[in-house]
């Protein structure tokens, strides 16, 4: 008897433990502690495997630092080595993506960005373990791509995984989500407030004090991890540099301009080259790095600088060692390099790759204008930093991340002003060329439109009075405040309607005014002195409408039919939960029984009872953004995933619930209600098999 009592209160105290740990501010506080010592450790492995696989491949540490350099363990085979190091390791690191994490192909950002916004934060614990191995793998081996995009996903994952482990609601797993991508950008660049404000401004998008809190936690721990690792020095070692003159003002904002427009030609020419080789490959998409890797090869033997991350070359650059043919040679080549990387199936960032770019425009335009302005003009290297933070900006949009980044890789406030005017004007400009960013626009090309609101919400084919309930039995104008307080009780709404002598409608009582009245000792009130005149709702509005209305009124609130005013039911949060629910009932129904699509209903009955059991769906919003399959063909003939349904599509303003012969058209935002096991790669199912479908009718 004791050893079950000793038991059943060990039981209780992890359990309660338990509970506290996912539900309580304290809570998420250790949670994020714990995310933030991973993403930091995570980096700390990661730059180290990285560097392991370029010794590997290469014979030296950063090869892109040695000029042409031979290999480093045979010097027989000379800089040749080049050319065959992509293909080695595109045949270790294509198989590994392909056939465990297939998601851990590309630059890792928008597939974070994904998960926040569409998945709950949920991400697959083995996708920080394959991101890892695979971008190391394939910087190792040559590929021009950045170390940040994969550190991101890989914190993000494990945040992700921990949260999932302790089971914390949806809002909390998302916080954690951007708890491990600022963690994995503060170790890496040493730089804790840009590693908060890249969890905030691109991934989490929202600045709320709960978010803020933890996320800078996070990013606290992992830069401790990383600079215990690597030490206090930013990972650049950049000169100082100041403002010499006002006259460099518009100077800078020219740069701002140009900087804008690499930015959106770099998104151009990834997503042209990406086009490019789905178009021409036919074979299999584990051979294809490897295939590719010839291409990247003769493109690094001819600009050995671009051989991994490129931190060396970006360096030389600022300190104004290259001559400006080399520094444009450099750009157009890193943007050729990253993209083929990219479109052959490589795996790694595109955020360093656009500091590089920067890095050699603005170093190549500082040369230009000192040579035009020698007397008011600062060093070259002070244009190379600005244009570093410009051209990401104007990549992926995100000015808060750019400043703050570049400030803490400088540790100098002195350039801060031209560099906040640079990058101010390089977002707001490409914006005007492209509407997408470089992370956002592969979510896009694959119908998620992260930046628009979610799809059609249920609440908007519900109507009012198919949620209402029957009007409650109304109160006499002369009834006392006792009585009053009598019927609130007895009544199953938080308000009651008040009719004078005549019948006629003179308002509502809630609870909220009857509370009031005693509160002030106005016993002698009666229901007409409380009655106020609430805004009623219409029997033919949306739910949705009708739900805006409840939330500022702060109780239920009478529901008219006609012009007279006469209120015809009753409707509070409740019904509206009910209502909900009902379709959502409605719903799986129709997926349980295989059908693909809800036929029409002239009157929908309201379905009254407990809630529905919702486990192993998920409701998923599918943008077609493209004129691509399934756009232009009939609902009935794709092949959605078994057992899932569409709830409602939004064509423009309009909200209707499809018929199965109903076409879909550019533009339409599908709900579709899903299992939870196919509703990750539900855009994938049906995009393949509409276009084979589509070639198959050809």
């Amino acid at each position: 008897m004791t050893v079950a009592r000793v038991d059943s209160a060990c039981r209780s105290r992890v359990a309660h433990a338990y509970d506290w740990l996912r539900a309580t501010p304290s809570g998420l506080v250790v949670l994020a502690l714990v995310v933030g010592g991973g993403a930091g450790a995570g980096a700390v492995a990661f730059r180290y495997l990285i560097l392991a696989f370029t010794y590997a491949f290469s014979g030296h540490r950063d090869y892109s630092a040695s000029g042409r350099a031979a290999y480093g363990y045979f010097h027989g085979i000379g800089f040749w080595f080049v050319v065959f190091a992509p293909v080695v390791g595109g045949l270790l690191y294509g198989p590994l993506i392909y056939f465990f994490a297939r998601e851990a192909r590309g630059h890792g950002v928008p597939e974070v960005m994904l998960a926040v916004a569409d998945r709950g934060g949920r991400i697959r614990p083995q996708v920080a373990v394959i991101k890892s191995v695979a971008s190391a793998l394939c910087i190792g081996s040559g590929g021009s791509v950045g170390r940040e995009g994969p550190i991101v996903q890989i914190g993000s994952a494990l945040g992700s995984t921990l949260g999932q482990i302790t089971r914390v609601p949806e809002s909390r797993l998302r916080i954690l989500v951007a708890c491990g991508a600022a963690g994995g950008i503060s170790a890496t660049f040493n730089a804790p407030i840009a590693g908060v404000f890249f969890g905030l401004e691109l991934i989490l998008r929202d600045f709320e004090a709960e978010s803020f809190g933890v996320v800078v936690l996070s990013s606290f721990v992992a830069d401790i991890i990383g600079r215990a690792a690597f030490g206090s020095h930013p990972f650049l070692a950049l000169p100082p540099f100041q403002l010499r003159s006002p006259v460099e003002y518009p100077l800078y904002a020219v740069l701002g301009l140009l900087a804008a427009l690499v930015g959106v030609a770099f998104i151009r020419v990834l997503y042209g080259m990406e086009d490019f080789a789905d178009r021409i490959w036919r074979g299999p998409e584990w051979l294809r790095p490897a295939a590719g890797g010839v291409l990247l090869g003769l493109v690094l033997l001819c600009l050995p600088e671009l051989y991994g991350v490129g931190y060396p070359p970006l360096e030389h650059a600022i300190r104004g060692e290259y001559i400006v043919w080399l520094l444009l040679a450099l750009l157009a080549g890193k943007v050729i390099a990253t993209s083929l990387t990219i479109a052959i199936g490589g795996s790694g960032g595109v955020f360093a790759p656009s500091l590089f770019m920067g890095a050699m425009l603005g170093s190549a335009y500082g040369i230009a204008v000192h040579h035009l302005f020698p007397g008011f003009t600062g060093p070259a290297g002070a244009y190379g930093i600005v244009g570093m933070g410009a051209v990401f900006a104007g990549a992926a949009r995100a000015p808060i991340t750019a400043v703050i980044i570049i400030f803490e890789l400088t540790g100098d406030y002195r350039i801060i002003l031209p560099l906040m005017f640079a990058i101010a004007l390089a977002a707001g400009v490409s914006k005007l060329f492209c509407r997408e960013t470089i992370y956002t626009l592969k979510l896009r090309r694959r119908g998620i439109d992260i930046m628009r609101g979610r799809g059609a919400n249920l609440m908007q084919l519900v109507h009012v009075s198919e949620a209402m309930q029957p009007l409650p039995h109304a109160l006499d104008s002369r009834t006392s405040l006792n009585e009053v307080v009598a019927r609130l009780g007895d009544a199953p709404t938080d308000g009651l309607p008040v009719i004078d002598e005549n019948g006629g409608y003179r308002g509502t009582v809630t609870s909220q005014q009857v509370e009031q009245a005693m509160r002030e000792n106005a016993l002698d009130a009666t229901a007409g002195d409380l009655a106020q005149d609430l805004p009623a709702l219409r029997s033919r509005q949306t739910l949705e409408d009708a739900l805006g209305a409840l939330l500022r009124a702060r109780s239920g609130l009478p529901v008219v039919a006609g012009d007279d005013g006469q209120p015809v039911g009753w409707l509070t949060h409740l019904d509206v939960l009910r209502a909900y629910n009902a379709r959502l009932q409605q719903g799986i129904a129709q997926a349980q029984q295989s059908r693909t699509v809800p036929e029409r209903r002239p009157e929908r009955k309201r379905i009254a009872g407990a809630l529905a059991r919702l486990r192993g769906y998920r409701i998923v919003d599918l943008d077609l953004a493209t004129a691509h399959p399934p756009v232009g063909r009939r609902i009935t003939d794709i092949p959605w995933p078994s057992r899932s349904t569409i709830l409602a599509i939004r064509r423009g303003q309009d909200v209707f619930e499809p018929d199965e012969n109903d076409r879909l058209q550019r533009g339409d935002r599908l709900t579709v209600l899903v299992p939870t096991a196919a509703a990750d790669d539900l855009v994938d199912t049906i995009t393949s098999n509409g276009s084979e479908a589509a070639d198959d009718g050809a």
